[in-house]
């Protein structure tokens, strides 16, 4: 650990417009070289700064002083329905908010969470023909919007689930226009796209208003999130206003859908290109499950399956940059950072330093098994201190399902002649890219 971090200027900055080319160009490339110039690196973004953390102690020190750093600055930092998520809203909101939501995400309701995932992704997967050709990021969007919402509302009926996936595709679309392009006033312009991402955004406020108030009535406890969010109070017996409901509602479903979804198609394509690897987990899918859907029991005898799953999140974090502001003058790493600066955190460099992962760049499951407790700062696909994310157990346990019900009886084979690239958007999702279903013998 340095007693002294070393800071530094990014080179390559143009007149008027800084280093902003650079980032819109080739953003991750980018951003993977900073650790080259110092552990914290001074950028231009236009007429303003912004610093980016790139040692992993200094990310960890920064990111646990949380009267430090507020949200804000560029990226993905606010409420992606035009609300305030956990992860978005300010400070001296999030910490009430946040132990008002903990309760909900409390590892003793996770088995009925799973369970209500499953089922949706056995039916779901149910559909499919042998010889369809899939879009992958769309159809894993489509399963994990059909199991968090279901997660979310278990008493809702399913013949709805269409219009909320279709709802839930339009405002992540829309929101990852506003982040890639943040035009001040441009959401306000009365385009085709803003038209239909405030009809998508009002029908999502009218469904979780009339399961509220459903919830309300009855009182009843369905065991889904929903339930969770309504019987929160905090130290004075206060709950979450209605509208704090249909913003964490909201949240839950933009985020858990698109960065699980992100992850999923991401495991396909570094399967595919890894077939000892592939072969390793039909292995253990067809000793395990004989071709059944994958249940919460069964995971403690799927280790290979949650390896996979956190290599592909190491390689490709969801959220591959987070933005922070800093609230008061501050020292930080020996260089002194102004009140209302920018601070930016990105897992995916930190998960490609190559003195801290061995061949960062390679596709290695088996590097978690002398690495399950990676140190702090050093993996962070869901986020590092008060603000990591709290649906990070309900994610991956959706991945590790999801791949070891589908591996188990599918075979995804991606359409060959076509390099998978990471889109831009809010998450790192990959570009759309096509797989063939087939049947796999076991």
């Amino acid at each position: 650990m340095p007693t002294q971090y070393t800071s530094a200027t990014a080179p390559g900055a143009l007149p008027l417009l800084g280093h902003t080319p650079a980032l819109l160009r080739r953003p991750l490339a980018f951003v993977a070289g900073l650790p080259a110039h110092g552990d914290l690196v001074r950028l231009r973004l236009g007429p303003r700064d912004a610093y980016v953390a790139c040692h992993p102690e200094l990310v960890r020190r920064l990111l646990a002083e949380d009267h430090l750093l507020d949200r804000g600055g560029p990226g993905p930092g606010a409420g992606p329905a035009g609300g305030a998520g956990p992860a978005g809203c300010p400070a001296a909101a999030h910490r009430r908010r946040r132990r008002l939501l903990q309760p909900a995400f409390h590892h003793d309701r996770l088995p009925g969470y799973a369970a209500l995932m499953a089922e949706e992704i056995a039916g779901t997967t149910a559909r499919w023909r042998v010889g369809d050709v899939v879009d992958v990021p769309a159809a894993m969007h489509r399963l994990t919007t059909a199991a968090t919402a279901r997660c979310l509302f278990a008493a809702h009926d399913r013949a709805g689930s269409p219009a909320v996936h279709d709802s839930v595709d339009v405002v992540t679309r829309g929101t990852g226009r506003r982040v890639t392009l943040p035009l001040p006033g441009a959401d306000r312009l009365p385009t085709p796209g803003n038209r239909r991402l405030r009809r998508a955004r009002r029908d999502l406020s009218e469904l979780t208003g009339r399961l509220v108030a459903g919830h309300r009535a009855t009182g009843a406890d369905h065991h889904d999130l929903l339930s969770g969010l309504l019987d929160a109070r905090d130290e004075d017996g206060r709950g979450l206003t209605d509208a704090e409901v249909h913003d964490q509602v909201a949240t839950f479903l933009l985020t858990g859908t698109e960065t699980t979804a992100a992850t999923l198609a991401w495991a396909w394509s570094l399967l595919a290109r890894h077939p000892a690897v592939r072969e390793r987990l039909h292995t253990e899918l067809d000793t395990v499950l004989d071709g059944r859907p994958a249940r919460y029991e069964d995971l403690p005898a799927l280790p290979l399956t949650a390896r996979v799953v956190s290599e592909t999140l190491r390689l490709y974090p969801p959220v591959w940059i987070l933005s922070r502001t800093v609230t008061t003058d501050a020292d930080l790493g020996g260089l002194h950072v102004p009140a209302g600066a920018t601070v930016l955190f990105s897992p995916y460099l930190l998960h490609r330093r190559a003195d801290l992962f061995r061949r960062p760049d390679r596709f290695d499951p088996d590097r978690w098994l002398t690495t399950a407790r990676p140190s702090p700062g050093t993996y962070a696909p869901f986020g590092l201190g008060a603000r990591r994310c709290l649906g990070d157990a309900f994610g991956t346990t959706e991945a590790v399902l999801a791949i070891a019900t589908i591996a188990a009886r599918w075979s995804v084979t991606p359409t060959p002649g076509r390099t998978v690239r990471p889109g831009r958007g809010p998450s790192l999702s990959p570009r759309p890219y096509t797989a063939t279903l087939a049947r796999r013998a076991r």
